[in-house]
């Protein structure tokens, strides 16, 4: 990297980046009384924006886990169901995400909505699915991501592409279409229940709300406002 040019390209200067977010606000008294219930309205938004082309992959989530000496480390994961339980997403479980996850469960989720202008952060604790709910997702995938969960060693170093797609042919040859693939024994299900759920809409002047659940000990839930 160089000295930071005196006059940058607009275009390209962070600084200089800059979106007036004009949308409707969020008020307390137009909150669902659980979070998830909140979640499903705003992500039917989401995904009829993605049906218009307005917004990609709205099931897209950041997840945020921390290793045995403290190191963060996000990703990008597809959320695959929700309900009154919380998020569920599926992985290898001999990623770094699943063994973080062995050593500390404490997760964050994050669902960008940028084109709605709209956030929801998610704090909670992650646990696996049983094998069965997890066996049951593995037969909605379609055949060559099932395949693809045996092929890749999630993570691992590998020496080349062509070994990888080398170990998808041989898979595809040992399990050819219209034929049942196996789950694999490292892989499946996380299910994170939620301690706090934010949902944050942009606001003009950088003003924006954010509403926040957060979980008491007998299970209900009380909602507080955040500064922007």
């Amino acid at each position: 990297m160089t000295d930071r040019d005196p006059f940058p390209d607009p275009v390209l200067d962070p600084a200089a980046m800059r979106k007036q977010y004009r949308a409707d606000g969020l008020a307390e008294e137009d909150l669902a009384s659980h979070p998830m219930d909140q979640f499903a309205r705003w992500f039917e938004e989401a995904a009829r924006a993605a049906v218009h082309g307005t917004l990609y992959e709205p099931n897209a989530m950041v997840v945020s886990t921390v290793d045995p000496t403290g190191r963060p480390s996000s990703r990008t994961v597809l959320m695959k169901q929700y309900d009154t339980g919380g998020f569920v997403f599926y992985t290898n479980y001999d990623s770094p995400k699943a063994r973080d996850l062995a050593h500390n469960p404490r997760v964050g989720l994050l669902f960008p909505w940028h084109p709605l202008a709209r956030q929801v952060i998610v704090t909670g604790t992650a646990r696996r699915t049983g094998r069965d709910e997890t066996a049951a997702y593995f037969r909605t995938r379609p055949h060559g991501s099932q395949l693809g969960a045996w092929a890749s060693a999630q993570s691992t170093v590998i020496a080349s592409r062509a070994d990888l797609d080398t170990a998808y042919t041989a898979l595809e040859a040992r399990y050819p279409e219209g034929e049942q693939v196996p789950v694999p024994p490292h892989w499946g299900g996380f299910r994170v229940a939620p301690e706090a759920v934010e949902f944050w809409q942009g606001r003009e002047n950088r003003l924006h709300d954010r509403l926040r659940y957060a979980a008491r000990p007998d299970g209900t839930w009380y909602v507080e406002r955040l500064s922007p």
